[in-house]
Protein backbone atom coordinates (compact mmCIF):
# COMPACT_ATOMS: atom_id res chain seq x y z
CA UNK A 1 0.00 0.00 0.00
CA UNK A 2 1.21 3.26 -0.68
CA UNK A 3 1.73 6.46 1.71
CA UNK A 4 -1.02 8.40 -0.64
CA UNK A 5 -3.03 10.58 1.76
CA UNK A 6 -6.62 10.33 3.43
CA UNK A 7 -8.71 13.30 2.15
CA UNK A 8 -11.77 14.48 3.55
CA UNK A 9 -14.64 16.30 3.57
CA UNK A 10 -18.13 16.53 5.90
CA UNK A 11 -19.38 14.38 3.57
CA UNK A 12 -16.54 12.54 1.24
CA UNK A 13 -13.55 10.70 2.21
CA UNK A 14 -10.36 10.17 -0.35
CA UNK A 15 -8.72 6.99 -0.10
CA UNK A 16 -6.20 4.63 -2.05
CA UNK A 17 -7.89 2.57 -4.17
CA UNK A 18 -7.89 -0.71 -3.45
CA UNK A 19 -8.34 -4.36 -5.42
CA UNK A 20 -11.87 -4.66 -3.23
CA UNK A 21 -12.76 -1.78 -4.81
CA UNK A 22 -13.35 -3.94 -8.25
CA UNK A 23 -16.65 -4.78 -7.98
CA UNK A 24 -18.06 -1.21 -7.24
CA UNK A 25 -15.96 0.41 -10.20
CA UNK A 26 -16.49 -2.63 -12.34
CA UNK A 27 -20.53 -1.10 -12.44
CA UNK A 28 -18.82 2.27 -13.75
CA UNK A 29 -16.14 1.10 -16.00
CA UNK A 30 -18.92 -1.72 -17.98
CA UNK A 31 -21.17 1.48 -18.30
CA UNK A 32 -21.31 1.98 -21.94
CA UNK A 33 -22.50 6.19 -21.97
CA UNK A 34 -20.16 6.67 -19.21
CA UNK A 35 -17.40 5.17 -21.02
CA UNK A 36 -17.73 6.99 -24.34
CA UNK A 37 -15.18 9.41 -23.26
CA UNK A 38 -12.08 7.04 -21.31
CA UNK A 39 -9.50 6.24 -23.12
CA UNK A 40 -10.29 2.68 -23.30
CA UNK A 41 -13.96 0.84 -23.79
CA UNK A 42 -16.25 -0.70 -21.15
CA UNK A 43 -15.02 -3.32 -19.58
CA UNK A 44 -16.36 -7.25 -19.92
CA UNK A 45 -15.81 -8.70 -16.88
CA UNK A 46 -14.84 -7.99 -13.25
CA UNK A 47 -11.69 -10.24 -13.80
CA UNK A 48 -10.62 -6.84 -16.68
CA UNK A 49 -11.47 -4.54 -14.06
CA UNK A 50 -9.07 -5.88 -11.58
CA UNK A 51 -6.59 -6.16 -14.30
CA UNK A 52 -6.94 -2.92 -15.05
CA UNK A 53 -6.83 -1.73 -11.22
CA UNK A 54 -3.31 -3.47 -10.49
CA UNK A 55 -1.30 -0.14 -10.99
CA UNK A 56 -4.12 1.98 -8.99
CA UNK A 57 -3.39 -0.36 -6.29
CA UNK A 58 0.51 -0.47 -6.03
CA UNK A 59 3.08 2.34 -6.57
CA UNK A 60 2.72 2.90 -10.11
CA UNK A 61 2.94 6.73 -11.56
CA UNK A 62 -0.46 7.34 -11.26
CA UNK A 63 -2.01 8.09 -7.39
CA UNK A 64 -5.85 7.19 -7.05
CA UNK A 65 -7.99 7.77 -4.61
CA UNK A 66 -11.11 6.47 -4.27
CA UNK A 67 -14.15 8.28 -3.59
CA UNK A 68 -16.27 7.23 -0.82
CA UNK A 69 -19.16 9.11 1.32
CA UNK A 70 -17.51 9.72 4.57
CA UNK A 71 -18.99 6.82 6.40
CA UNK A 72 -19.95 4.36 3.51
CA UNK A 73 -16.75 2.10 2.39
CA UNK A 74 -18.36 2.03 -1.12
CA UNK A 75 -16.23 3.54 -4.29
CA UNK A 76 -18.04 6.23 -6.11
CA UNK A 77 -15.17 6.64 -8.66
CA UNK A 78 -11.56 7.95 -8.64
CA UNK A 79 -9.68 11.14 -8.83
CA UNK A 80 -6.25 10.39 -10.18
CA UNK A 81 -3.36 12.51 -10.29
CA UNK A 82 0.29 12.05 -11.87
CA UNK A 83 3.48 14.04 -11.63
CA UNK A 84 4.33 15.27 -15.13
CA UNK A 85 7.01 16.82 -14.15
CA UNK A 86 8.37 18.79 -11.35
CA UNK A 87 5.86 20.67 -9.81
CA UNK A 88 3.55 19.76 -12.50
CA UNK A 89 0.25 16.88 -12.35
CA UNK A 90 -2.23 15.57 -14.37
CA UNK A 91 -5.78 14.54 -12.93
CA UNK A 92 -8.18 12.20 -14.30
CA UNK A 93 -11.58 11.24 -12.64
CA UNK A 94 -14.78 8.96 -13.28
CA UNK A 95 -17.72 9.11 -11.04
CA UNK A 96 -20.61 6.49 -11.08
CA UNK A 97 -23.82 8.14 -13.11
CA UNK A 98 -25.94 7.31 -9.71
CA UNK A 99 -23.29 9.86 -8.25
CA UNK A 100 -23.88 12.76 -11.13
CA UNK A 101 -25.62 16.09 -10.19
CA UNK A 102 -24.76 16.41 -6.37
CA UNK A 103 -21.27 18.21 -6.37
CA UNK A 104 -19.45 15.44 -5.79
CA UNK A 105 -17.24 15.28 -8.70
CA UNK A 106 -16.17 18.85 -7.97
CA UNK A 107 -15.74 18.60 -4.12
CA UNK A 108 -13.29 15.23 -4.49
CA UNK A 109 -11.61 17.30 -7.38
CA UNK A 110 -11.47 20.06 -4.93
CA UNK A 111 -9.80 17.84 -2.44
CA UNK A 112 -7.29 16.72 -4.54
CA UNK A 113 -6.66 19.91 -5.77
CA UNK A 114 -5.77 21.19 -2.17
CA UNK A 115 -3.42 18.02 -1.79
CA UNK A 116 -1.35 19.17 -5.15
CA UNK A 117 -1.40 22.99 -4.41
CA UNK A 118 -1.16 23.31 -1.05
CA UNK A 119 0.18 20.50 0.73
CA UNK A 120 2.85 19.61 -2.10
CA UNK A 121 2.89 22.78 -3.47
CA UNK A 122 2.88 22.14 -7.04
CA UNK A 123 2.51 25.20 -9.78
CA UNK A 124 0.26 23.64 -12.05
CA UNK A 125 -2.38 20.60 -12.52
CA UNK A 126 -3.51 19.76 -15.94
CA UNK A 127 -6.55 17.71 -17.53
CA UNK A 128 -7.13 16.22 -20.69
CA UNK A 129 -10.57 15.79 -22.27
CA UNK A 130 -12.24 14.90 -25.44
CA UNK A 131 -13.91 17.74 -26.73
CA UNK A 132 -17.56 16.37 -27.36
CA UNK A 133 -17.35 15.46 -23.21
CA UNK A 134 -19.41 18.38 -22.41
CA UNK A 135 -19.74 17.31 -18.61
CA UNK A 136 -15.96 16.99 -18.27
CA UNK A 137 -15.53 20.62 -20.15
CA UNK A 138 -18.29 22.04 -17.58
CA UNK A 139 -16.55 20.65 -14.67
CA UNK A 140 -12.99 21.48 -15.47
CA UNK A 141 -13.91 25.50 -16.40
CA UNK A 142 -16.43 25.87 -13.84
CA UNK A 143 -13.53 24.74 -11.27
CA UNK A 144 -11.51 27.66 -13.10
CA UNK A 145 -9.35 25.51 -15.43
CA UNK A 146 -8.73 27.15 -19.08
CA UNK A 147 -8.63 25.79 -22.08
CA UNK A 148 -4.75 25.67 -23.13
CA UNK A 149 -4.83 23.72 -26.60
CA UNK A 150 -6.51 21.52 -28.80
CA UNK A 151 -4.28 18.67 -30.11
CA UNK A 152 -5.59 17.18 -33.01
CA UNK A 153 -5.81 13.14 -33.94
CA UNK A 154 -4.00 12.67 -30.10
CA UNK A 155 -6.17 9.74 -28.98
CA UNK A 156 -6.31 6.04 -30.25
CA UNK A 157 -9.43 4.94 -28.72
CA UNK A 158 -12.37 2.14 -28.97
CA UNK A 159 -14.95 5.07 -30.68
CA UNK A 160 -11.60 5.96 -32.89
CA UNK A 161 -8.80 8.37 -33.53
CA UNK A 162 -10.00 11.41 -31.20
CA UNK A 163 -8.74 14.80 -30.66
CA UNK A 164 -8.22 15.81 -26.98
CA UNK A 165 -8.65 19.81 -24.75
CA UNK A 166 -6.06 20.52 -22.85
CA UNK A 167 -6.83 22.50 -20.01
CA UNK A 168 -4.48 23.79 -17.11
CA UNK A 169 -4.84 25.66 -14.11
CA UNK A 170 -2.71 27.48 -11.51
CA UNK A 171 -1.53 27.49 -7.95
CA UNK A 172 -2.22 31.45 -7.53
CA UNK A 173 -5.11 30.87 -9.52
CA UNK A 174 -6.36 27.98 -7.08
CA UNK A 175 -5.80 30.08 -4.00
CA UNK A 176 -7.27 32.98 -5.68
CA UNK A 177 -10.56 30.94 -6.14
CA UNK A 178 -10.32 29.33 -3.06
CA UNK A 179 -10.44 32.62 -1.42
CA UNK A 180 -13.26 34.18 -2.86
CA UNK A 181 -15.38 30.96 -2.12
CA UNK A 182 -14.56 31.69 1.71
CA UNK A 183 -15.34 35.57 1.90
CA UNK A 184 -18.60 34.71 0.17
CA UNK A 185 -19.42 31.32 2.70
CA UNK A 186 -18.28 34.15 5.54
CA UNK A 187 -20.50 36.63 4.37
CA UNK A 188 -23.30 37.20 6.13
CA UNK A 189 -26.44 36.75 4.01
CA UNK A 190 -28.98 39.49 3.39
Amino acid sequence: MSGLPVLQSDRLTLRQVRMSDAEALFEILSDDALMTWWSSGPHQSIEETRAYLEPATGSGGWRSWAITRTGEDVALGWVNAHQRRANVSEIGYILARSAWGQGIAREAVSLVLDQLFLAEGQRRVFADTDPDNRFSIGLLTKMGFQLEGHLRAEWETHIGVRDTLLFGLLRDEWLALSARRADRAAAPSA
